[in-house]
């Protein structure tokens, strides 16, 4: 039985930026302007289809399933795949979801403007949300005051600290840091990794 994804989130820059390495017969324009004629006004406006959007993203995930070296949450390689329990978070157009194993605690961030549904992506970030220093900064202001500045530092916390319901979700993610817990005695001693990465989507999973 074939399976439909709810998409939450698909981060359109990334797959405008893989498509052309992919596949360029792809990498054609994924808008069309209208224009608008009225007695006084000539307005345009882009239309995209969300068919030729969802298809763009599943060809640059299906390369990445075929070639690259995609691993899991808890042995996660250059890309890795989940399904998880996890809380969302928005904070000055940051994007946040949080979750994790009994091995690894995992986060996830970008712009919030690639939410399905949700306002533009804003153009007044020095880094973007899906780049490290911009994650870096998007978990800041998401932090209490005298938050820790390391990514696996703020993604623990960030974890620990975030309320709300869970969803079950499911995604592809680059990955963008990757170590030991820097608070084992938070854990009991026990060893615990932090992931910190850049989805390309994130769907809601049945």
């Amino acid at each position: 039985m074939l399976a439909l994804r709810y998409y939450v989130y698909i981060s359109d820059s990334k797959v405008d930026m893989l498509l052309p390495q992919v596949d360029p017969k792809f990498a054609g324009k994924r808008s069309t302007e209208v224009g608008v004629n009225l007695k006084l006004v000539t307005g345009k406006r882009k239309v995209e289809s969300d068919a030729d959007r969802i298809a763009r993203l599943e060809r640059v995930v299906r390369h990445i399933d075929d070639f690259c070296d995609v691993g899991t949450i808890d042995e996660p390689g250059q890309y890795f795949r989940g399904r998880l329990a996890m809380r969302m978070q928005q904070a000055q157009g940051f994007i946040y979801f949080a979750g994790a194993t009994e091995d690894t605690v995992v986060g996830l961030g970008g712009s919030s403007g690639h939410i399905i549904g949700g306002a533009a992506p804003k153009e007044d970030a020095v880094f973007s949300p899906s780049l490290l220093p911009g994650m870096v900064a998007g978990l800041t202001a998401m932090a209490a005051d005298e938050a820790p500045e390391s990514a696996l530092e703020l993604a623990y916390m960030a974890n620990r600290n975030m309320r709300g319901d869970e969803q079950e979700l499911e995604f592809i993610a680059k990955r963008l840091r990757h170590g030991l817990s820097p608070y084992p005695e938070l854990d009991g001693g026990r060893s615990v990794n932090v992931l910190v990465g850049s989805p390309l989507f994130v769907a809601l999973a049945d």
